[in-house]
């Protein structure tokens, strides 16, 4: 069966180049040489992203997903539940461009920060759908993370990271990278902020000063990380994966290769810390461990995902977002195809896929209690500047038939 390689903007690996300096000029789109063998690429039509004659977003759910491939793992995904936007709602005032991400502060389900491509981040009042702020950075803003619930830090393509004061609405130069900065996080087990730069750097942040407290260099381009307890987790360009010590930094405790053939689009680790899941532009999220004993390592596998097939042809679409529910260490994946799934990683179930969102899920957020889903309905021009949804967030009540592991 033909296969379709849709939605997958990113430059590859084997062919760096530099990623976006503005929303519409997204250099790097996959081109037929760039493709997996046996793919061919054909440009998506409006239909094919999931849209009905009426213009609203069809709602009909997607097959479950295929058996992972030879040497991916032996057990396949089986389908349990498929839902369909009840308990849901739109945020009002969304962004006026591309949501690069969504998080919701660490102590309660009502405070969502929402970082923008139109240079702004915003807090929310979710029970309340209102707006309570809105603070703006020079450029497009890539990241952003509470420190507590009190206070915010972002940054982006301004190179700039800041630190700001929700409760008086004040504002703090932190500190700056040499190139924009991808991605921002905090370590509460070390009290430490930490951002990675396409200047293929990390640094740490003391967030009481505040000021910097070290710059570690990386093997390429940081697209993303996440912190597991006191360890971090990096994955570069060129599919490189760093394992390092937030209380140790003066060497890499591990350095890995990616398990998927192409780029890295987005690392998570396991709230029960013992390991990471790890997606790419080519459908497919790898489930990982941190323990490098072989007993251990036996356990990793690897499945496909955020593929439609239709008339015959199998259209394959990046899995950009992933968040795991603190509670269960069940996680969600979003996806360019438009869908969000939910996964069980221990018994290798897909529990249930939501309704298909309007355009390409570009970041996902579970409240700290899991009883809420904060989900990001953005282009991110896969297909260039075309006409396009506009974007939206959308928050969904999520229950224990959604995210709870079934006992098999």
């Amino acid at each position: 069966m033909p296969r379709v390689l849709a939605q997958a903007t990113v430059h590859l690996d084997g062919n760096p180049a530099p990623e976006p300096a503005r929303r519409g000029t997204k250099a790097g789109s996959l081109t037929a040489e760039a493709l997996p063998p046996g793919t061919q690429y054909l440009p998506s039509t409006r239909s094919a992203l999931g849209w009905s004659a009426t213009g609203r977003p069809a709602t009909s759910c997607n097959p479950c997903q295929e058996p992972p491939s030879e040497g991916e793992g032996q057990v396949g995904w089986r389908c349990l539940n498929q839902m369909t936007g009840s308990n849901e709602f739109k945020l009002n005032q969304p962004p006026e461009d591309g949501i690069s991400s969504v998080k919701f502060s660490p102590n309660t389900s009502q405070f969502l920060l929402v970082s923008s491509w139109d240079t702004s981040v915003r807090l929310y009042d979710v029970p309340a759908n209102s707006m309570r702020l809105k603070y703006q950075h020079t450029g497009a803003v890539l990241d952003c993370a509470f420190y507590d619930p009190t206070h915010a830090w972002s940054g982006g393509l301004d190179h700039q990271l800041k630190m700001h004061d929700l409760n008086t609405d004040q504002e703090n130069l932190v500190g700056t990278h040499d190139a924009p900065i991808r991605c921002v996080e905090y370590c509460p087990e070390v009290n430490v902020m930490v951002t990675g730069s396409w200047d293929q750097t990390v640094k740490l942040w003391d967030p009481r000063t505040p000021c910097n407290a070290g710059t570690f260099s990386q093997p390429e381009k940081v697209y993303t990380l996440s912190v597991s307890g006191d360890r971090l987790i990096v994955g570069t360009a060129g599919r490189r994966v760093l394992v390092w010590d937030l209380r140790n930094m003066g060497y890499v405790q591990q350095r890995r290769e990616s398990s998927l053939k192409y780029q890295t689009r987005c690392i998570r680790a396991f709230p029960n810390k013992q390991g990471y899941v790890l997606s790419s532009i080519e459908g497919r999220v790898a489930v990982e461990y941190l323990d490098p004993s072989p007993e251990v390592q036996k356990k990793k596998y690897a499945f496909k995902c955020h593929r439609l097939k239709e008339n015959n042809i199998e259209q394959i679409y990046p899995v950009n977002a992933i968040s795991f529910h603190n509670i269960h260490n069940t996680f969600a994946t979003g996806g360019s195809d438009g869908f969000v799934n939910i996964w069980d990683p221990f018994n290798k179930k897909r529990l249930c896929q939501f309704h298909r969102y309007p355009t390409s899920i570009a970041s996902l957020a579970f409240s700290n209690d899991g009883t809420t889903l904060a989900i990001a309905s953005s282009y991110m021009y896969e297909m260039d500047d075309t006409e396009h949804p506009e974007d939206g967030i959308f928050i969904r009540q999520v229950t224990d038939a959604e995210t709870k592991p079934k006992s098999t």
